[in-house]
């Protein structure tokens, strides 16, 4: 399998998305992550501690892919309508993270139409950075999305702490020694089912 995560902005939990489903998907089969990302957040982040797969910029992609079942590839953001006909066309799943705020929903709307135009349809919508309760941030943007007839995920990914104390050690978020972490790690398995279904 291989799942593309890409947006048109920056900031709503793309590489954790990838680096997450990543770890996901290595539980079941060998797993390789591209950080085609040119930050390349995925591979900093990986160089400070280390995850149970391997991580490759996407001029390596190619050599090391016949080695893998599955394929997580953590793109630049705000790809254009070429680019998102190509990364939609080179997948099996494109997933669209967004988070719940005004600017981020903007922005995935028109990724959703250059997607429409370009007839791309493999596509999700993934929720991300979510407030906890009481806030229901999360829940009424994915009403509106849903709303709108947009393919998601039935998962919110809510904000945590552990996702950023996770990326400053090099860890999976399962692995911050945060005590909300479990529950970060947790709403990832349950995106990786779903996708899996």
């Amino acid at each position: 399998m291989i799942i593309t995560v890409a947006s048109f902005k920056g900031g709503v939990g793309k590489t954790t998305t990838s680096v997450h489903l990543a770890a996901y998907l290595q539980n079941h089969a060998p797993t390789l992550l591209i950080d085609g990302d040119p930050n390349r957040s995925a591979s900093k982040w990986a160089e400070r501690g280390g995850f149970p797969f391997q991580v490759v910029d996407e001029r390596q992609g190619a050599r090391y892919a016949r080695q893998y079942e599955h394929i997580v590839i953590d793109t630049a953001a705000r790809p254009d309508d070429a680019d998102l006909k190509s990364l939609a066309g080179g997948c099996d799943l494109l997933v669209l993270p967004t988070t719940p705020d005004a600017m981020a929903l903007d922005a995935l709307v028109l990724t959703v139409e250059a997607l429409q135009r370009v007839g791309a349809t493999n596509y999700r919508i993934l929720v991300t950075i979510a407030p906890p309760k009481p806030s229901r941030d999360g829940e009424d943007a994915w009403a509106l999305l849903q709303g709108k007839g947009y393919p998601l995920f039935e998962t919110i990914v809510k904000r945590r702490v552990a996702f950023q104390k996770a990326a400053l050690a090099g860890q999976l978020v399962v692995a911050a020694g945060d005590p909300r972490a479990e529950l970060g790690w947790e709403d990832y398995l349950s995106v990786g089912k779903e996708i899996r279904l």
